[in-house]
C-alpha cells in the first residue's frame, strides 16, 4: 500500500483527522505528508476543512462535495476590445471575488488588464484566446494572441540583433514600442506578481519563479504570437502595493525608478565593452539598479571597467548595486571601480 493509500485509508477509518495525526501514524514529517495531502485534495479523493494547524481532513460523502478544478475558455477578437470590461466579465462569471483572498484577486485584476491590454495594443493580431482556470490551490490564466510576437515586436522596434536581446530589454521595464502611450511598466510588474509567470513568444519561453526567486530561460517548440501563463495561489500573502514599493519606493516618489537586471539571461561570460553597452541600454533611466550576477562564470576587465567606472562616471545619479557575485569575479570589479 502506497503512502496515499494508507492516508485515504486512516481517513475512512478515522476522519476527519488533522494533518499531525496522519504523519505520527504515517511515519512522516508534516511537510512530506502535506505534499501527498495536496495532491489528494486536488484530485478530490480528500477534502480539506478548516485552516491552517486546525485543518482536518475528511472522504467525500457525495459527488457534490468534491471541490472540482472550474474552468473558462473564450476567444476574443481584439479590434476596440476593452481589458476592463473583459476582466469584469470573468471575475463575475467565475465568482472570483469570492473565491480568491483579497490580495490574489487584486495582484489577478492588475496582471490579467495589464497582460491582455499589451495583446490589445502590441499584437498586431486580430483575436486571443483567453483560459482561465481555478482549483483548490490556485488561480492560473493563460492569455495567447497570434500576432507578430513580443520579443519580435521590441528587437524591431529597437533595432536589436535577435529576439533573445529583446528579451533582456523588456524585462528592465521602462521598454516600449508605443512610448506615448505606454511607460513599459506593466509587463515588468506583471512578472514580478505572480507565483509562477511565462512568457512565450516563437521559441523563447522566460519564466519568472518568484517562488524562488529565480528567472530563467526555455527554448520551447516554434509558435506564433505570444503567449502568457500567469499562476498565483488562491491565498496569497504578497501584496500589490509591496511589489510596487520594492521598485517605485518613497525614496523616488513612488516613480519606477529602481530596476533588477538577471545577467546570466544574457550571457553566461562576458569580456567585451560591447556586451557591457549592450546590458546597459535603457538603464540610464533609472536612478537605481541592481545587476544579478547568479550564474555569471566569468568576466573581462573592459566589460566591468565599462560599466563601474565608465558608465559610472557619466552618469553619477545613478546607483549600482551587485548581488551574488562570486568570490572569483569580486577582484575584475573591485579592480576598475
Amino acid at each position: 500500500m502506497d503512502t496515499k493509500d494508507k492516508i485515504i485509508t486512516y481517513i475512512k477509518d478515522y476522519g476527519p483527522v488533522s494533518g499531525k495525526e496522519l504523519a505520527v501514524h504515517i511515519g512522516l514529517t508534516r511537510q512530506a505528508i502535506n505534499k501527498h495531502i495536496k495532491k489528494l485534495i486536488q484530485s478530490g479523493q480528500i477534502l480539506k476543512s478548516g485552516k491552517t494547524r486546525g485543518a482536518k481532513y475528511s472522504i467525500p460523502q457525495e459527488s457534490s462535495q468534491i471541490e472540482r478544478p472550474v474552468s473558462l475558455k473564450k476567444t476574443y477578437l481584439l479590434k476596440n476590445l476593452e481589458e476592463d470590461v473583459v476582466c469584469n466579465e470573468i471575475s463575475l462569471q467565475m465568482n472570483l471575488k469570492h473565491n480568491l483572498a483579497r490580495n490574489a484577486y487584486e495582484i489577478f485584476r492588475y496582471a490579467f488588464s495589464e497582460i491582455l491590454n499589451n495583446a490589445i495594443e502590441h499584437s498586431q493580431s486580430d483575436r486571443c484566446s483567453i483560459v482561465v482556470s481555478i482549483d483548490s490551490f490556485f488561480l492560473t490564466f493563460t492569455i495567447r494572441d497570434f500576432g507578430i510576437g513580443i520579443f519580435y515586436s521590441i528587437a524591431d522596434k529597437f533595432h536589436l540583433p535577435n529576439e533573445i536581446t529583446a528579451m533582456g530589454e523588456l524585462i528592465k521595464g521602462k521598454r516600449t514600442t508605443i512610448p506615448d502611450r505606454h511607460t513599459g511598466e506593466g509587463v515588468f510588474f506583471s512578472s514580478k506578481s505572480g507565483d509562477v509567470v511565462r512568457f512565450k513568444s516563437h521559441r523563447i519561453c522566460i519564466v519568472f519563479d518568484n517562488q524562488k526567486k529565480d528567472i530563467f530561460v526555455e527554448e520551447k517548440r516554434n509558435s506564433s504570437g505570444t503567449e502568457v501563463i500567469f499562476k498565483i495561489k488562491k491565498n496569497a500573502r504578497r501584496k500589490l502595493d509591496s511589489i510596487f514599493k520594492e521598485y517605485a519606493p518613497e525614496d523616488y516618489d513612488y516613480r519606477f525608478e529602481k530596476t533588477r537586471v538577471h545577467v546570466k539571461l544574457y550571457h553566461s561570460d562576458y569580456v567585451s565593452r560591447s556586451e557591457a553597452r549592450r546590458l546597459l541600454a535603457g538603464l540610464d533611466s533609472f536612478q537605481e539598479i541592481i545587476l544579478d550576477f547568479n550564474g555569471v562564470k566569468s568576466l573581462g576587465q573592459g566589460f566591468a571597467d565599462e560599466i563601474f567606472r565608465v558608465f559610472l562616471k557619466s552618469h553619477p545619479y545613478i546607483k549600482i548595486e551587485v548581488e551574488n557575485l562570486s568570490d572569483t569575479l569580486k577582484p575584475v570589479i573591485d579592480h576598475v571601480s
